[in-house]
């Protein structure tokens, strides 16, 4: 054991000593560098990826063997991102198993470099934080880092990853969406490779072809071959503290850097990506389930009681994550009034459901 622990800090310090060196050249020249991977012009699907799947694999294919992903979910200890993974990996195990399911096995990435109290409930590979002060004040610079550990020092038996968020509940059983070497991603109407070109280039040189081989996505969700992601983890790490310590890039960018920083990355390997919108659903804005998969509950939803959206105004009736950044959510929330999407009643049900049946909730 005190061999191994010796083994894990010299590799620890040795990538911490390879993100500083990253850094520095990031700092005094743009990221230039020939990356591994195939053409992006080599890749072709047979229909507009933004509108629907490419047709054989939307028909399915009978008698095929199942594509497993894993999925993975970076976290904190906090009490805030706890919470949250519990309710998602409740829903995760519900569905797991399902007809349609592709779910394979899950992971619970903790940065924060130590065990919690949920190391039985919830599947978890502890992973170290950036060291002080490299995220400057930008906690989620620990999410590439961690995954780039993962990666390198996990037993994953699935050749694909479905990344995911804490404040992600899964609606339905989800299938391996992803084809031919593309990943399968949510379009975010809010990332603009065009509009950001000049800076972009600095990331993303005219060398490795035009801007709109960026596509318009974050790194969640994404399923993506497991081999693919190994060579985009690395550079979505340092494209990010590079991005980072890049005012012009930063004040761009803002609280999206980091996505910014992975379709960067994804651009960079080859990796095109199908822009598949039913992925994933968003309420209040989203009304209706429909097909998707995801409920990402990022957005606050208020109402009045005759079910009326007060967006922008605390409601006589809301559910906003953020009221909870301190404390779980209590069992048994009040479901809202009539007149109030499909879409934050089933979210509503979902959690509660989820914490009634979770042991020990709100300890």
């Amino acid at each position: 054991m005190g061999c191994g622990n010796f083994f894990f800090t010299i590799l620890v310090t040795f990538s911490v000593a390879l993100i500083t060196y990253n850094i520095i050249i990031s700092a005094n020249s743009p990221l230039q560098q020939d990356l591994p991977g195939p053409s992006r012009s080599s890749l072709s699907i047979s229909v507009d990826p933004i509108i629907q799947m490419p047709f054989h694999r939307s028909r399915g294919k009978s008698g095929s063997s199942k594509r497993l992903f894993h999925t993975a979910v970076t976290a904190s200890d906090s009490v805030y991102n706890t919470w949250q993974c519990r309710i998602m990996y409740y829903w995760f195990k519900k569905f797991q198993n399902e007809p349609g399911s592709e779910m394979g096995g899950f992971t619970r990435i903790l940065h924060n470099g130590k065990p919690d109290k949920y190391m039985d409930e919830i599947p978890t590979f502890i992973a170290q934080p950036l060291p002080a002060g490299m995220d400057r004040g930008y906690i989620v610079l620990n999410r590439p880092w961690a995954f780039v550990q993962w990666l390198q020092q996990a037993d994953i038996k699935e050749d694909y990853i479905l990344m995911s968020e804490p404040d992600h509940v899964i609606v339905k059983p989800i299938p391996n969406l992803s084809t031919d070497g593309l990943g399968v991603a949510f379009p975010f109407f809010y990332i603009e490779p065009k509009r950001y070109e000049s800076v972009l280039r600095k990331y993303f040189p005219e060398n490795k072809g035009p801007i709109t081989n960026i596509d318009p996505i974050g790194n969640s969700p994404v399923i993506v071959g497991k081999e693919s992601l190994k060579k985009i983890a690395p550079t979505w790490m340092n494209v990010s503290l590079a991005m980072k310590k890049d005012p012009e890039a930063d004040k761009a960018f803002g609280w999206v850097l980091e996505m910014y920083a992975y379709a960067v990355a994804s651009a960079h390997h080859g990796v095109g990506n199908i822009l598949y919108k039913d992925f994933m659903l968003q309420p209040p804005w989203d009304k209706e389930i429909g097909k998707k998969f995801i409920i990402h509950f990022t957005y606050g939803c208020d109402y009045n009681m005759k079910g009326e959206l007060t967006y922008g105004k605390i409601g006589e009736w809301r559910f906003d994550k953020r009221s909870y950044g301190t404390v779980a959510p209590p069992r048994n929330l009040p479901m809202p009034p009539h007149g109030v999407p499909e879409s934050v009643v089933t979210l509503v049900k979902m959690v509660n459901e989820a914490t009634a049946n979770i042991p020990n909730w709100g300890e």
